[in-house]
């Protein structure tokens, strides 16, 4: 193998660059030239390729997003436009690939390395920590520690007007971003996806709370909850109990930008080293992750849907810690 490629697909994450950083470093330290592929599956296709060297990854470990850019590619997903964009791999003499993305990321590089027969590893990025094979993904610590941060500060004007507030995190349908963010800011409630909640007990919470003259409550909501969502949970609260001072703060796409902590940096950077020496070593179709901080490979059929619900003792916890 004499030459890579690099992509970054679906939704960004802070850390990203560090992957792209470290894939490009250490393939050139394997004799290895390396190409970036500009917005994902769709520049592949569009063949918006050009030569990386060490230098264009100088500078850029402590920037968030992603220098490749990114974008979803319908195109991708038919026959005729992954064949395109091998095309595009020929004409480039690229012999294996170093995918950075989540569980579409990674459906769409098993279709196209058993159609064309071109090795492909991935690296999970996103901010869900939605995938199964590894502990933690790429983005995930940085956006929980924003989401702390705007939480905090939320709490301190909840505190000055005693009013309910109910905060929407991101994470589609996982709820690790809730639940770790809810822990942290010590929130009243967290409602994930994962868990059903007892909707006549929160309510006795609640009156509970205020029969104590305990006024102000934070409750953590993430965007997949089986209400849909803060704006449709304030609403059924405040049908229940009328009087109540509620207000709604959606943190949205804040959580996806900004500088990568230090562990996702180090977390993609492990991965990235690694994606390229187990590439060289004839592996393909697996997702590289870490697993009680080893690295732990897992074929891309077993990684693409979060199978392992939150663990039960980290939702009792919660429960706990809240009351």
């Amino acid at each position: 193998m004499n030459k890579i490629g690099i992509l970054t697909s679906g939704g960004d994450a802070p850390g990203m660059n560090a992957g792209i950083r470290a894939i490009t470093r250490t393939a050139i330290n394997n004799g290895l030239e390396v190409y970036g592929i500009k917005r994902g599956y769709q520049g592949l296709i569009a063949g918006d390729i050009s030569p990386l060297k060490t230098t264009d990854v100088s500078n850029i470990i402590q920037r968030g997003g992603t220098i490749l850019k990114t974008a979803r590619s319908e195109a991708f997903r038919t026959t005729a436009g992954r064949a395109t964009a091998f095309e595009q791999v020929k004409k480039h003499g690229i012999e294996g690939l170093v995918l950075i993305g989540g569980d579409g990321t990674f459906r769409g590089a098993t279709l196209f390395s058993e159609e064309h027969n071109i090795p492909v590893l991935g690296i999970p990025g996103t901010i869900d920590n939605d995938i199964n094979g590894t502990d933690f993904t790429i983005g995930f610590d940085t956006a929980l520690k924003t989401a702390v941060d705007a939480i905090d500060k939320v709490r301190d004007t909840a505190e000055a007007h005693d009013r309910i507030f109910l905060i929407e995190v991101m994470g589609r349908d996982a709820g690790h971003l809730a639940l770790f963010s809810g822990i942290s800011c010590g929130a009243e409630h967290i409602f994930i996806p994962e868990l059903k909640e007892d909707m006549d007990q929160i309510i006795q919470d609640i009156s509970n709370n205020r029969a104590r003259k305990k006024m102000t409550n934070i409750i953590i909501v993430a965007e997949g909850d089986e209400f849909g969502g803060a704006n449709k949970l304030d609403e059924y609260l405040n049908e229940k109990i009328p009087e109540l001072d509620t207000r709604v703060t959606i943190l949205g796409h804040i959580q996806r930008g900004g500088t990568p902590t230090p562990n996702d940096r180090i977390l993609a950077s492990r991965l990235g080293y690694h994606a390229v020496i187990e590439l060289l070593a004839g592996r393909s179709q697996e997702m590289l992750g870490i697993k009680n901080n080893q690295v732990h490979y897992t074929p891309f059929a077993q990684c693409n849907r979060h199978d392992d619900d939150i663990a039960k003792d980290w939702r009792e916890m919660a429960v706990v810690l809240s009351k």
